[in-house]
């Protein structure tokens, strides 16, 4: 059983940049796929990024590639999303998920934080 804990959204201007923080504040922190995954008004929850705790192996969605970047902190047990360049399709509620694997499909991942929202402004 994992509990994950999302820190760090809020407004920003396009062009700005915002920290997420994934924390597991319960259960193990190794052996577990955690992504980042968002959801804007009228859309479907779409992957951002993903980092396996034990192999530390990353991967970035297209749609972010060159502007977002996906790290894992086992001292700390969080998982974070730098986002540069931010733009206003950019905006939506961020949540973390972890599961055995980083799954392409959102439907696979068990635990769930509550989502973050980040609005990208101006």
């Amino acid at each position: 059983q994992l509990r994950l804990v999302e820190s760090g959204g809020g407004s920003v201007q396009p062009g700005g940049s915002l920290r997420l923080s994934c924390s597991v504040s319960e259960g193990t922190f190794l052996n577990y796929g955690i992504g980042w995954f968002r959801q804007a008004p009228g859309k479907e929850r779409e992957g951002v990024g993903c980092v396996h705790t034990s192999s530390g192996t990353a991967n970035v969605a297209d749609s972010v590639k060159g502007r977002f970047t996906i790290t894992g902190n086992s001292v700390k047990k969080s998982i974070d999303l730098q986002m540069d360049s931010l733009r206003p399709d950019d905006t939506a509620i961020y949540y973390c998920a972890a599961d055995r694997l980083c799954w392409s499909d959102p439907k696979n991942f068990n635990f769930w934080g509550q989502g973050i929202q980040v609005t990208v402004s101006s």
